[in-house]
């Protein structure tokens, strides 16, 4: 009987919790249209410049969020391309190959690092583009780059965690299964482990992604302006939608400015909604991939 009440308590705060952060979800992204949607048109992205010409590179646009738009994109790309593989592959090695004390004390350092403010990563990163400047004037200064890999060591500790956390739990059955077959370890893990832990490992993505979406403190530091343009290479400054909205809620001086930021915000969610939505569909063609390989 105490079982039974102790079952329909926890269903019941279950319940009443998920209902509290969808509440809370509808009412952030209501409050956003509310403020921000009179603001979005194609002068807030594209300025005075015609949609094709800026699309096509033929004219910069300063006084839009197209090239904040692009440099959000670029950097999210950039961040996911250099910890996604490191991330996998020693989430890999922490659940299958790692063992005893090293196992322990890395899964604890993992943890610690996941834990560290943005805002010590910025740091870390503007120490390095300062070094890296004295080392090579001229040539190397704030930038994608710099920017790309502080974020990527920020989210690593995620990545990591959920891909080591989505392989130990898979089913122990499945987890002899192929080896009592005949199949090596790395077999195993290839076309076994890996397409069975795929959802939580494309999870651990997802949250990589939006946390480079969402960082102010990293990219304030390494090379996000409020004026660049389109970043030529990896290795120019350039623009991002939080540095805008940061820059944009702290100095704004009409009430258009904050509609405008408000309406760039909605333009970073909207932006999170199709990396997800990709990030999705990657999963669904990986997982077919490596179970029908």
């Amino acid at each position: 009987m105490t079982r039974t009440l102790f079952e329909k308590l926890t269903l019941i705060m279950s319940w009443a919790a998920s209902f509290i952060l969808i509440t809370a979800v509808v009412i952030l992204i209501g409050f956003l249209i509310k403020k921000g949607i009179t603001a979005i048109n194609l002068k807030l992205i594209f300025g005075d410049v015609s949609p094709v010409d800026a699309i096509l590179l033929r004219k910069q646009v300063f006084d839009g969020l197209f090239p904040a738009i692009i440099g959000t994109f670029i950097l999210i790309s950039c961040s996911i391309v250099i910890a996604v593989p490191i991330g996998i592959a020693t989430g890999i090695y922490m659940a299958e190959y790692a063992k005893g004390k090293f196992k322990a004390i890395f899964t604890l350092l993992f943890d610690v690092l996941a834990a560290i403010p943005s805002i010590v990563v910025g740091l870390a990163g503007l120490s390095l583009t300062i070094y890296l400047h004295k080392l090579f004037p001229n040539r190397v200064g704030p930038s994608v780059f710099i920017s790309a890999c502080s974020l990527a060591l920020l989210v690593l500790p995620y990545l990591i965690r959920s891909t080591q956390s989505a392989l130990e739990g898979i089913d122990p059955i499945i987890r002899i299964t192929a080896p009592s077959l005949g199949a090596s370890r790395l077999q195993n893990v290839i076309k076994v482990l890996i397409p069975n832990a795929m959802s939580d490992i494309v999870g651990g993505v997802i949250l990589a992604v939006g946390r480079c979406a969402e960082d102010t403190a990293v990219i304030m530091l390494t090379g996000a302006v409020a004026v660049a343009g389109i970043p030529k290479t990896i290795f120019n400054q350039y623009e991002a939608l939080p540095f805008y909205i940061y820059y944009i809620s702290s100095q704004y001086t009409t009430p258009q400015e904050l509609a405008s930021g408000y309406g760039a915000a909605i333009l970073l969610l909207l932006l999170c909604v199709t990396l997800l939505i990709f990030a999705l569909w990657i999963q669904k063609r990986l997982t077919i991939l490596l179970l029908y390989q």
